[in-house]
């Protein structure tokens, strides 16, 4: 019955459950399910990027810049919960398969495999719903500011320089992962949604970087160079040249990937699996 009773689960059990059933089995999809699911993880996070763009775009001049970091930070948190309670496929958060690669349940191949597909799915869900607001001309919004506010936001990111762009991606996953695995931890619904939204509006606050999410901000504002009302009214000038494809794939892409693998591998991961897995090998 006090089983019962118990909103949460201990985190040694979220860690058990993570490496002996969780991940083999995310592991173990087929391709093709595991696609799907990936691709609308990608729209979803894609989701709550647009409506953080939406809802702090000119904030700032009124309440500050602060509050309009806060807005667009809590209404982002819809994207991870959209994912976490559809059972969708999130890079992010699969890099938590290396629990079950260190208890010997998931082979590298399997890991491998599982990334690679998930990655590409994500990015195809957020192309995809990026071009679809884009087609739904949203960035006329206020009078062009949500579109000035994309724009603004993309070459902010392309311009961050490698260890920036490493170091936000590294903090923003160590917060995803533990939003996750609150998540988890929680057996109801409302839980859930609670232990999501203060993770996530944590490290969007704060200005951290999410490769899935910027799959999303940073194609979003490369489309806004052809809106030339947006482009006028941004005053960016010159400065867009940094603004390409080239540069999103390999100056923020690449080193925040890599800073949200770290970062779930060191700080969540690693530092858990000592905590209440390693010593299941010395009895």
């Amino acid at each position: 019955m006090a089983e019962e009773a118990r909103d949460c689960i201990a985190p040694s059990e979220v860690a058990h459950g993570f490496s002996e059933k969780v991940m083999p089995i995310k592991a173990s999809y087929r391709k093709s399910k595991m696609f799907v699911l990936a691709i609308a993880a990608g729209a979803f996070i894609a989701f709550g990027a647009q409506v953080s763009l939406t809802v702090s775009s000119g904030v700032a001049g009124t309440l500050g810049w602060g509050v309009s970091k806060l807005i667009g930070a809590m209404v982002f948190t819809a994207g991870l919960m959209m994912v976490v309670l559809t059972g969708a496929e999130l890079f992010t958060g699969n890099v938590m398969m290396m629990f079950s690669v260190l208890e010997k349940r998931i082979s590298w191949l399997r890991l491998l495999r599982s990334w690679s597909i998930v990655y590409v799915g994500n990015f195809v869900g957020s192309i995809l719903l990026a071009l679809l607001v884009f087609g739904a001309a949203l960035y006329q919004n206020n009078g062009f500011d949500v579109g000035v506010n994309t724009l603004t936001n993309a070459h902010m990111k392309v311009n961050l320089t490698f260890v920036e762009a490493f170091s936000r991606g590294i903090l923003c996953n160590w917060l995803v992962c533990l939003a996750v695995w609150m998540a988890t931890s929680s057996k109801r619904v409302i839980g859930k949604i609670f232990a999501i939204f203060f993770p996530i509006m944590t490290f969007v606050a704060s200005g951290y970087e999410h490769s899935v999410a910027n799959m999303f901000f940073i194609p979003s504002g490369l489309f806004m160079k052809h809106v030339p009302q947006v482009v006028a009214a941004s005053n960016l000038g010159s400065g867009l040249e940094s603004l390409t494809w080239g540069h999103f794939f390999l100056h923020n892409l690449l080193p925040v990937t890599l800073g949200n693998i770290v970062g779930a591998l060191i700080f969540v991961v690693l530092l858990f699996w000592i905590a209440y897995l390693k010593d299941d090998h010395n009895n």
